[in-house]
């Protein structure tokens, strides 16, 4: 099992953010570091099977409701992948 812990504490800017996705996740480098680039790498090119998740709730005020659509999309991702040999999950510790 592959495990990895995205720290978000502290972040302030969008790249910040993104940056920090692609590092912790292993993104490939054409990661577009947006919404729909995260939804594409964590459902079809990451092999992180487990992923914390840290700062969530000390992001910039700009980056939240961006924080938030990334956290509903892990919980996609986990209902995506549950009944496969490949199941992901995860949890958020802020």
């Amino acid at each position: 099992m592959k495990k990895a812990v995205l720290d978000l504490t502290g972040c302030k800017y969008w790249h910040e953010l993104h940056k920090r996705i692609k590092k912790t996740l292993e993104f490939p480098d054409y990661y577009g570091e947006n919404l729909d680039a995260f939804w594409d790498c964590i459902n079809r090119d990451c092999d992180v099977d487990f992923l914390t998740v840290v700062g969530s709730s000390t992001v910039a005020s700009e980056l939240k409701p961006t924080v938030d659509s990334i956290l509903g999309m892990l919980e996609e991702n986990k209902q995506f992948w549950k009944d496969t040999e490949c199941p992901f999950n995860y949890e958020i510790l802020s």
